[in-house]
């Protein structure tokens, strides 16, 4: 299914045609009304006019998270605040909040593009979605809200956490669609398995997964536990919220709204193009934002742009799952390693639960990672000889996926916090 087929299959070159269009419009609007930009341009010697194609675009500045703080809160809008219908914020957990606002015809944008991500994963107005995003100041949870009930689907606004009632309210509701976190369903379904629900007697058959890097293995493991379909969608609040890029049913990449963001893959040290195929930082101009444009935004999210088509017929190109951020890397004796490629062992090895955490800790000026792996309740309880088989299958996995030595540790069930939003993945324990 597409929601605006026209648009969703358009051609190559009228698709570079609206970018250049759209750019343009989007340079001049900063240009005049954006300091920050303004000032920018002029160091640069730059002038909106000057853009005579869409390769121009690399003589621009790179927009950072930094650039959102220090303009903290409204210094980087480019209308007046009149104009602004709606304001979303970051937790600020880690810094100063980044604001973000949207005039009347950005969130009528960002709606109709939530509509296509959620109608490219097989929802329709005959489905009732079940929304455990956080709502607030997260643009999660508004944005799925406002693009499933414009497509016509009833939407249950639930919001996050609540473990047993978010079962209650599927199975009492018949919920057909959920919208977390996929790390969160695991949680739901855990929980299912202790209440004595069985999946296969619920109404739910789509999941809408995002906010956060997920492995196949882990989809997997979701569609199995709880029966359902599920598909990833990505979005930031930086640049929109949900509604970038989603997958379709055929569940081989993501779909960018190509007429509403401009992205570029680049090597996150040389910010150079990387080879179309080969994984970089993923950076987006919007063409279309009017309150909040982000021009090069360094998302610092890794993926790859995927090459041929898709059989949906869908005619924007599909980005691979993000498989983690380039400030979460972890560099241990020389060697990259993501949370996402240990992830990707620990799925494939029976007995282990889809519950983990990585300890890096300091000792001796060496670093050393620990991988805290939840098993069954039967294998813990296990004689030690099985315990330290899988142990050692699982630390032979990983070297030969990583090329460095990991140490690995085995819990019980249910020993590691689990979260209702993004699962916290890593814990760092060095002090630099």
């Amino acid at each position: 299914m597409l929601w605006e087929p026209d648009k969703e299959r358009i051609q190559a070159d009228e698709l570079k045609q609206l970018q250049l269009e759209r750019l343009q419009s989007t340079l001049y609007r900063v240009g005049t009304h954006v300091p920050f930009y303004r000032k920018k341009f002029e160091e640069l010697r730059f002038n909106h006019d000057d853009i005579r194609s869409l390769d121009d675009l690399r003589r621009l500045p790179f927009t950072v998270k930094q650039d959102l703080r220090d303009n903290y809160p409204y210094g980087l809008f480019a209308v007046p605040l009149r104009d602004v219908v709606r304001v979303h914020a970051s937790s600020g957990t880690t810094g100063q909040a980044t604001v973000v606002g949207y005039t009347k015809n950005d969130i009528n944008t960002w709606s109709n593009l939530v509509a296509r991500i959620i109608t490219a994963a097989g929802v329709s107005k005959n489905d009732v979605i079940q929304i455990a995003f956080g709502y607030g100041l997260f643009t999660g949870g508004f944005g799925l809200h406002y693009g499933a009930e414009l497509i016509g689907c009833s939407v249950i606004p639930i919001s996050s956490g609540n473990t047993r009632r978010q079962i209650q309210i599927m199975q009492d509701f018949k919920s057909t669609a959920l919208v977390s976190t996929p790390s969160y369903s695991l949680v739901l379904a855990d929980t299912m398995m202790e209440m004595g629900i069985n999946p296969n007697g619920l109404s739910l058959r789509y999941g809408l997964f995002g906010g956060e890097p997920w492995s196949e293995s882990m989809r997997r493991e979701v569609n199995q536990k709880l029966g359902i379909l599920a598909t990833d969608n990505y979005g930031l609040s930086e640049v929109m919220g949900p509604g970038i890029s989603g997958e379709c049913l055929e569940c081989n990449g993501l779909h960018i709204n190509e007429d509403h963001f401009l992205v570029e893959v680049l090597d996150p040290v040389t910010l150079e193009p990387v080879p179309e195929g080969e994984i970089g930082e993923l950076v987006i101009t919007t063409l279309t934002k009017e309150a909040f444009p982000m021009i090069r935004y360094r998302t610092r999210d890794l993926t790859r742009i995927l090459p041929g088509s898709c059989p949906c017929g869908r005619s924007f190109r599909r980005m691979e799952r993000v498989m983690g951020r380039s400030d979460d890397m972890l560099i241990i004796k020389g060697v990259n390693i993501f949370p996402l490629q240990i992830e990707k062992v620990l799925f494939d090895v029976e007995g282990t639960q889809p519950h983990y955490q990585i300890v890096v800790e300091r000792e001796h000026h060496a670093d050393r990672v620990t991988v805290l792996v939840e098993v069954t309740e039967a294998l813990f309880s296990d004689q030690m000889r099985k315990q330290r088989q899988i142990v050692d299958q699982i630390k032979r996995r990983l070297s030969s996926e990583l090329g460095v030595a990991i140490e690995v540790k085995l819990v019980e069930e249910k020993t590691l916090e689990r979260s209702e939003g993004k699962a916290k993945r890593v814990i760092d324990k060095r002090s630099f």
